[in-house]
């Protein structure tokens, strides 16, 4: 890599010129992935792209009106000092908030650049040019910065909502319910069989590791969210995996309480709340009957329960 003092004018301007054609290309990528879920927000970006190739071709034509037609190839990595970037644009769906925080960061550091090489530059015009671009550069960093607090129209809040379902509630809610649930059989199990709070609490305590990582495995590879929307799988994983574990060291932390039928009993009641916010979180995001999505895992909770207890006690 090249430290940013040892350039020459000429590979500034070859440097820059890479660098807009980058962002032009990479602005490009952000509008063809927001433009089915968020269209509004596409259009500003295809905007900030138009912009970028604008700020190309004028440094195009100073380069060749300085060194010739020959542009060699100076990326951005070639040179210390610039933050590396991770390539969010190749993430479908893509993350709004990510987008816009990305552009906004994206701005600031390539005005940055064009200030500090437009100090370096003996060159009248060059040293103009670039000037300009840095003062057009925080107009963009505005820009994005705005796009980052504009507020959703109807249509898109509404998009934003479901891939929220789709992503994180789904998932989560699948694990909480694995977690509170079937967990219940092997603790309850436990704890009728060996009357003690300190073996239900391991036994607990495995069941809820090890159903939490199951459970966020067999998430992440269940499929990798390209056409159903549902996000980058291993995100997906992570929030099934900490909710199943989760869920299940709800009902198996009483039974640190040293006396087991106190423990037992702060558990039962530790089961109901969790059924009860797995019942909420299906009749709010889910759209079904709180009635109906009660009567449903209480059904299950308590079938679960009642196996956990007479293997128990056999």
């Amino acid at each position: 890599m090249k430290t940013f003092d040892s350039l020459t004018e000429q590979e500034i301007l070859a440097l820059a010129i890479t660098q807009e054609e980058q962002d032009a290309r990479i602005y490009e990528d952000f509008a063809d992935g927001l433009k089915e879920n968020y269209p509004e927000q596409a259009v500003k970006f295809r905007i900030m792209r138009r912009e970028e190739d604008n700020h190309r071709h004028r440094l195009l034509e100073l380069y060749k009106t300085r060194f010739g037609d020959h542009v060699p190839l100076i990326r951005r990595q070639d040179v210390r000092g610039f933050v590396e970037r991770k390539p969010v644009w190749l993430i479908r769906p893509l993350g709004l908030k990510t987008v816009q925080k990305t552009a906004e960061s994206m701005e600031v550091e390539t005005r940055r650049f064009y200030e500090a090489a437009a100090r370096r530059t003996t060159d009248a015009g060059i040293r103009q040019l670039l000037g300009d671009l840095a003062e057009e550069e925080r107009v963009h960093a505005n820009t994005a910065e705005q796009i980052t607090l504009t507020k959703l129209n109807e249509s898109e809040s509404a998009q934003q909502k479901r891939l929220f379902v789709l992503q994180v509630i789904q998932p989560g809610l699948a694990g909480l319910m694995d977690g509170s649930v079937s967990t219940l059989a092997p603790l309850f199990c436990a704890a009728f069989a060996t009357h003690s709070s300190a073996a239900t609490f391991l036994v607990g305590l495995a069941a809820a590791v090890g159903a939490g990582i199951s459970m966020g495995f067999a998430e992440a590879l269940s499929d990798d969210g390209s056409l159903t929307g549902r996000g980058h799988p291993w995100a997906r994983g992570f929030v099934c995996g900490a909710m199943t574990t989760l869920g299940g060291l709800g009902h198996t932390l009483p039974y640190l309480i040293p006396n087991i039928k106190t423990a037992t009993g702060v558990a039962v009641c530790v089961v109901l709340v969790e059924l009860g916010v797995i019942s909420w979180v299906r009749h709010k995001y889910m759209d079904s009957p709180l009635v109906s999505a009660i009567l449903q895992v209480a059904l299950g909770g308590a079938l679960v329960f009642l196996a956990g207890i007479l293997i128990g006690i056999s």
